[in-house]
């Protein structure tokens, strides 16, 4: 009995093994037969192939290919314009444009760089706005189209007004309205100094209406026209909305300008002087509380809300960044608004301003006419708040040195500091700084509103 059970257990057992080895056996069999089946089909795409690549694949010589080379070159691309070449904006550059044009802004940022570097004028704007501009213009490489990264950045912050607005809450930080508040009387300076702003509307309308000169609407003469208060974030914030079409030159144009204050400003401010008026001295500034500075961003906010909420983006980025500052409860976000923020975004929307540099952007007819325009606008702003000076000291016991009406521009600080280089020529020891920096914070709300009044009346 005991061996019939072993019998049978061992009959099982091979049974089984058999069963387990049919069924392995037809499974594995397909599975051989698909897998040579893709072995001769990769095979035979292989061999068709190489094939193919031995009929199309021809040597070339070592000249040949030197040539190939030569063709892929910006030497070629500057000394030889090709058909189809297309702009960042998708449309055909001229012959011009693709060779002296590009030669020509090759030269103009590098002026820029030594203006920068050896002049140091305002090297943290034409830097990044010079080597924006450097890139911009390399052929083949369309570093400034859309795909490019310099389209990538001008449409990601600029065309969006997004930079523009993190510009002001730095500046807000960094801004201290204790001389504006102890002489109240110096934010007429600043609203004079608005006048180039107004005066270049009315003269940009009025040449496109009666001079076939220009052909600007009257939203894109409102656009130039803000051009006049040296304020690059507000220029763009107002281009955007009335004139996006002109953004890229008035933005140029705007910082441009800002960070050529000192050029520019040094002789208007001299001939509308005498010697005398330049040595006026100021007297010390009373000393601002601490609850005045942290009342008074928010007594503009609240005014802008109720009277221009058009200007609000810009104030009230502009009273956060200043806010923060002056609770003295946020020293980390204050100081990260002052320096990491501000550095980064002028980084980005100096490039950004940079790319539109192009050959074939700024060397046009409109571009160049809204240089002018706006050069126009800057030089009457400078203009009036000197001007503006003069006229309060005669009326005024305490005398105004007429220098720091320059400063009601709101290039802020910039502004300021040639005011005070500019008076300390004639005296080394008449220190206006501070005082310019009055008129020069009143600039920026000046500007700031101004912008709003012309959104609200032409948007």
């Amino acid at each position: 009995m005991k061996n019939l059970f072993y019998s049978s257990i061992a009959l099982w057992i091979l049974s089984f093994s058999a069963m387990a080895s049919d069924i392995a056996a037809s499974s594995v069999t397909p599975v051989v037969a698909a897998a040579s089946a893709v072995e001769a089909n990769v095979t035979k795409n292989h061999s068709k192939t190489s094939t193919h690549r031995e009929e199309t694949y021809k040597p070339l010589s070592a000249r040949e290919m030197l040539d190939n080379f030569y063709q892929t070159t910006g030497v070629n691309a500057l000394m030889n314009p090709k058909e189809g070449v297309l702009t960042s904006h998708g449309e055909p550059m001229s012959d011009f444009h693709q060779t002296w044009g590009r030669i020509i802004m090759f030269f103009v940022t590098f002026v820029l760089f030594y203006l920068a570097i050896a002049k140091d004028f305002e090297p943290l704007l034409l830097l990044p706005i010079a080597f924006g501009g450097l890139l911009a213009n390399i052929p083949i490489a369309d570093i400034a189209g859309p795909e490019g990264f310099l389209g990538i950045i001008y449409h990601m912050g600029i065309s969006s007004g997004l930079f523009p607005l993190l510009i002001f809450m730095g500046v807000g930080a960094m801004t201290d309205f204790g001389p504006l508040l102890a002489n109240p009387k110096l934010s007429l300076l600043g609203g004079a100094a608005q006048f180039g702003i107004f005066g270049t509307l009315v003269g940009a309308y009025a040449l496109s209406e009666y001079t076939t000169i220009f052909d600007f609407t009257l939203q894109q003469s409102a656009a130039i026209s803000i051009i006049g208060g040296a304020d690059g974030p507000t220029s763009i914030f107002i281009a955007t909305a009335l004139a996006p079409e002109l953004l890229g030159a008035i933005a140029v144009a705007s910082y441009s300008y800002m960070a050529l204050v000192p050029i520019i400003q040094p002789p208007i401010m001299r001939a509308l002087t005498t010697p005398e008026e330049r040595k006026i001295k100021m007297k010390t500034l009373r000393h601002v509380t601490r609850l005045e500075k942290l009342i008074f961003p928010l007594i503009v906010l609240m005014l802008v809300v109720l009277i221009l909420p058009d200007a609000a983006p810009l104030v009230g980025a502009f009273a956060l960044g200043n806010f923060f500052k002056e609770t003295g409860v946020v020293d980390r976000l204050s100081d990260t608004m002052q320096n990491a923020l501000i550095n980064i975004v002028t980084i980005f929307l100096g490039l950004g301003v940079g790319s539109k540099l192009a050959s074939d952007q700024f060397l046009v007819v409109d571009t160049l006419a809204i240089l002018m325009l706006g050069l126009l606008a800057f030089s009457a702003g400078t203009a009036a708040g000197v001007l503006m000076a003069k006229f309060m000291n005669i009326f005024s016991k305490e005398k105004i040195n007429p220098l720091i009406g320059s400063a009601g521009v709101s290039a802020v600080p910039m502004a300021a500091r040639v005011s005070h280089k500019e008076g300390m020529k004639e005296d080394p020891t008449n220190m206006l700084l501070m005082h310019a920096m009055g008129p020069n914070v009143a600039g920026v709300i000046g500007s700031a509103v101004a912008a709003g009044v012309m959104i609200a009346l032409f948007k």
